[in-house]
């Protein structure tokens, strides 16, 4: 695959790492004042940290395990769909992933999250849909999982992920970050339904 016939993954891909590894070690203000904290962005119209917290990541085993996953996701979709397609995706997964934390911590001043795992769910999960018996391989588990069923599963540990965490990744956000994915790649390409059907059964 020509990583120069996709543009948008290709910036994303390196925006992300580039942002992330200078707020990690170079400017940690910079981290704080970018992560979406839902009492900032509620009560001070701090929008833009619903786009720059997906730019930002906790450390660097986080930004290493998001950048592999959209490395192996993201430039595929992006050469499928096209570009436009894929940034629509992209975009309304890390915005839309956030809402539902932004309402709950709305008065919550000290709760803060960063992180790409949202709009990542919504590439990985559109994936899924549009190519669902691929294998995808999950450690520690030694066997290759086809992506419908990884689907499932992920869409699970995300659920029970965000009642148990307590540290700055919002693992709601994977949840509704997945089914934004599902959702606006049947809007764009509506024979996705039927393409899944035909490859599952």
């Amino acid at each position: 695959m020509n990583l120069l016939s996709t543009p948008a993954a290709m910036i994303i891909f390196l925006l992300t790492i580039g942002i992330s590894l200078y707020t990690l070690f170079r400017d940690q203000q910079l981290l704080y004042k970018l992560m979406l904290r839902p009492y900032s962005f509620w009560n001070e119209k701090q929008y833009y940290q619903i786009i720059t917290s997906g730019f930002l990541h906790a450390d660097l085993m986080h930004l290493l395990f998001n950048m592999f996953t959209f490395y192996f996701f993201a430039f595929y979709l992006e050469s499928v769909l096209g570009t436009l397609f894929f940034l629509i995706i992209y975009v309304a997964s890390l915005i839309l992933s956030s809402v539902s934390t932004i309402i709950k911590k709305k008065n919550d001043y000290s709760y803060a999250s960063l992180g790409a795992s949202g709009a990542i769910s919504g590439i990985v999960f559109a994936y899924a849909l549009i190519n669902p018996t691929s294998s995808l391989y999950i450690m520690p588990i030694p066997f290759p999982i086809p992506a419908y069923i990884y689907g499932v599963l992920y869409l699970v540990w995300s659920y029970y992920a965000s009642k148990k965490s307590h540290d700055m990744i919002n693992h709601e956000a994977h949840f509704w970050g997945a089914i934004t994915g599902i959702i606006i790649v049947i809007i764009l390409v509506p024979s996705v339904i039927q393409n899944f059907i035909n490859q599952v059964f």
